[in-house]
């Protein structure tokens, strides 16, 4: 296929897929504000940290380790399925982690978060429930990169679609009929990502795989040369929790649990905009890694044209959306019908969604740098959206304009993100 081609199948596949994934968020959301109300949004919204982090490390491993076997396998080098069994056992490794803090630590980490004690009741079985199946999350994530970079990008968007409607499925059986409430949820989410490794097994048996799982011991080098490569998706990842978690001590300051209510509904309504960049994004990555492993410069180049120009349309179509269908939105995971709630999230729409006019590009960007092995200029893009700018200004505009200056942070961040993207992308060209 042309390479035009190429990048219109893979990237609307990983849009989908990832989409799907953003939804089942939305429908935990959703399930959870009809059976709690405002305070279990809160308590959903308190442990997105730790659900993020976990995320991120498996992005992480899942990512990076692919970008390694294709660029290797692109090179004709050896021991490219090394980098996908090392991330199998670092995921096991790594996620068993998880599952002791969670299985014995779930309400002290909600109370950590800043969760009063009503909070904590509500979260502790979803918390501890989520956490003990950290590995599969991981495995996930790196079965998933793999199918992707191995030329089967129809399987791993089936199976998170699948995982993800399973999930949506599940969560109403468990937590309405079975009446399991929270822990229906998070078990409901827990199962999800095993079903997604079924369906990408479909491909590791199939003719057409050229990924080995191979019996060699865990090596930390391996890992560390896969996760400066994944780093970028490590940060997409884990921005997501620190943003939130900073978000939340400042709202709960200014508007207490109804504001920190409001931005749930916000940052969860955002994960489905930062989903289509990220499909964007993870789509135009394997082009990236096989075309730049071949030496064919002026093929990159093109695929990030396309790529930066497809970010700004769909940029254009979520900030019409969000003002368009901004009523019915909050209304949506408003059944409490709280009017202050509303209130709040209402006016953060608007302001935090303009930062999707910068965050399409810099995700964009910062997938390119990693595919095509600047991990440096990657993990500076990340690590300046994610923490360094973004944190800074959610802190000094929240004093001085309230929760104004708290909307007003993340399109701030976005836009001197952007600006270091465009530093980094034009010395690249040299």
């Amino acid at each position: 296929m042309s390479i035009k081609k190429t990048f219109a199948k893979y990237v609307s596949l990983n849009i989908f897929g990832m989409i799907g994934i953003s939804f089942y968020i939305l429908a935990d959301t959703f399930f959870i504000s009809l059976a709690e109300g405002a305070n279990g949004i809160t308590a959903l919204n308190l442990v997105l940290p730790i659900y993020s982090f976990i995320f991120a490390v498996g992005s992480m491993m899942g990512v990076g380790s692919a970008i390694r076997f294709s660029l290797c396998r692109a090179k004709g080098e050896d021991g490219a399925s090394l980098f996908f069994s090392n991330a199998i056992f670092w995921g096991l490794i790594l996620g068993a982690v998880f599952m002791v803090l969670g299985g014995c630590f779930p309400g002290e980490l909600i109370e950590l978060l800043g969760g009063n004690e009503e909070i904590v009741r509500i979260g502790t079985p979803y918390t501890r429930i989520f956490m003990l199946f950290a590995p599969f999350f991981m495995w996930n994530y790196v079965c998933n990169a793999f199918v992707r970079n191995d030329g089967a990008p129809t399987i791993a968007m089936a199976a998170t679609l699948c995982s993800s409607l399973f999930n949506i499925v599940m969560d109403y059986i468990l937590m309405f009929p079975l009446n399991m409430g929270m822990a229906g949820a998070a078990l409901a989410t827990a199962i999800s990502p095993i079903l997604g490794i079924a369906i990408c097994c479909i491909h590791f048996f199939s003719k057409k795989n050229t990924i080995r799982f191979l019996w060699r011991r865990p090596s930390v080098t391996r890992l560390v040369r896969s996760c400066q490569l994944g780093v970028s998706a490590f940060v997409g990842e884990f921005a997501t929790g620190v943003t939130t978690m900073v978000f939340n001590g400042l709202i709960l300051g200014i508007a207490g649990n109804v504001g920190v209510a409001a931005y749930g509904v916000i940052a969860n309504v955002s994960l489905v905009g930062i989903a289509v960049f990220n499909g964007l994004a993870q789509g135009s990555q394997p082009l990236f890694s096989e075309l730049y492993g071949k030496g064919q410069k002026k093929a990159v180049r093109q695929v990030l044209r396309m790529s930066i120009i497809t970010g700004f349309v769909l940029a254009g179509v979520i900030l019409l959306a969000t003002n368009l269908l901004d009523e019915q939105i909050v209304t949506v995971f408003n059944s409490g019908q709280d009017a202050q709630m509303a209130e709040y999230a209402m006016h953060g729409l608007h302001i935090y969604f303009l930062g999707f006019l910068f965050a399409g590009y810099n995700i964009v960007c910062t997938g390119y740098l990693s595919a095509v092995g600047v991990a440096k200029w990657a993990f500076a893009a990340s690590i300046l959206r994610g923490v360094a700018a973004i944190i800074p200004c959610a802190v000094l505009l929240s004093m001085a304009l309230g929760m104004t200056g708290v909307w007003l942070a993340f399109p701030t961040a976005e836009l001197i993100t952007a600006v270091v993207s465009t530093i980094a992308i034009i010395r690249q060209k040299h």
